[in-house]
């Protein structure tokens, strides 16, 4: 193009562009090839605005630290949504009085909201996820948690985990409410199940990495320390924590006043050599525990197939992901007594192990090797 327009002379230019329907732009490129003899490198990524990214490098690491703390799952599990009762405009103030962002620097509330969609957090409050009942304790539990939390998650010597059971699946031809690409066939009316099993799961947080067990007896409190035991090797291995922070529900068989549950962790601790710190959700808000987000996902991830056998329910445990990691799952199958407890003057020794935060005895709850 460059040549054509050299040959026609003065104001060849002008009449490539109204004859011929050249760009003057692009014969101008082609002339300052022609004349330097080098190709011009279209540089398309250099153009347009950079992302906020570019500019805030742990913009999304502080989002998250902000918002994760107050993020409930819904309690139907119908999607999995992480909501959040904060605005975009209440987490643009945090950024700047937690984390001396300045206010003529610091991203709009609109760029914020982009952000925290793409991170999956929506910004709302959802009337079903309101709690139906409040205790006096329960703001003050909340800030005890989060503090908690928050200071474990910058220590790497502290290993926050999440633990909880999942309601008892029945197995069988029962429909669970969702769609399938094959149309399939299942029972109408509430049969006897063939089987029943017991999700328990312990969800790493802060990286993803989830281990699931499935029991055909009672989730007891021997159960799960069971588990933790299991799993403690790699644990161990990976992150070689001092203490180990559990935040649970508060359920019947994980409470602060269950007794043999704090008979094996005091156990557990001495024979470790590992402190832990139980940090418990306050009542009628276990959706914010963070393990509930994993049942939300194994729940989307098998709601349209037929749970048949155990093994299939295994299989669709094993093949979903959690922050694009597959869980650890196992079958269990020893039975596990129900209603052990520990006597009374055996107690008192274990309650002198602990340390109970005054005030909130129940939900905050120390214990040293």
């Amino acid at each position: 193009m460059a040549r054509v327009v050299e040959n026609l002379g003065r104001g060849g230019q002008s009449f490539a562009e109204r004859v011929l329907g050249w760009s003057r732009p692009t014969i101008r490129k082609g002339l300052k090839e022609l004349l330097s003899g080098q190709d011009i490198i279209d540089r398309f990524f250099d153009r347009g605005r950079n992302k906020v990214e570019v500019k805030f490098p742990s913009l999304q690491d502080q989002l998250r630290r902000i918002v994760e703390p107050t993020g409930q799952t819904d309690p139907t599990f119908r999607s999995t949504r992480t909501y959040i009762p904060l605005t975009a405009k209440s987490v643009r103030q945090q950024l700047i009085d937690r984390f001396g962002y300045k206010d003529a620097a610091c991203p709009c509330a609109r760029t914020i909201s982009n952000k925290l969609t793409e991170l999956d957090f929506r910004p709302m409050k959802v009337s079903k996820c309101r709690p139906f009942r409040k205790i006096p304790e329960t703001d003050a539990i909340f800030d005890e948690v989060q503090r908690i939390n928050s200071t474990a998650d910058r220590d790497p010597g502290v290993l926050r985990i999440s633990l909880d059971t999942k309601a008892i699946v029945n197995i069988g031809k029962f429909s669970r409410g969702g769609k399938n690409r094959c149309p399939t066939q299942a029972y109408d009316h509430d049969f006897a199940p063939e089987e029943k099993l017991t999700p328990f799961g312990i969800l790493l947080p802060d990286t993803g990495k989830s281990f699931l067990w499935f029991s055909n007896s009672k989730v007891t409190a021997d159960f799960m320390v069971d588990r933790l035991i299991e799993v403690w090797p790699k644990l161990k291995e990976l992150y070689g924590p001092h203490t180990l922070v559990i935040n649970a529900d508060n359920g019947p068989e994980s409470n602060g006043r269950r007794t043999q549950w704090l008979k094996r962790l005091v156990e557990f601790s001495h024979e470790k050599g590992v402190t832990i710190q139980l940090a418990y959700y306050p009542p009628y808000h276990s959706k914010y525990n963070p393990v509930e987000r994993l049942w939300g996902v194994l729940e989307n991830h098998w709601r349209g197939e037929l749970l048949e056998t155990a093994e299939k329910a295994l299989g669709l445990a094993r093949s979903m992901t959690y922050k694009s990691i597959k869980p650890s799952v196992k079958m269990i199958k020893k039975v596990y007594k129900n209603g052990v407890s520990v006597v009374k003057n055996e107690m008192e020794k274990i309650e002198n192990k602990l340390v109970r935060k005054e005030g909130l005895e129940k939900w905050v709850i120390a214990i040293c090797p």
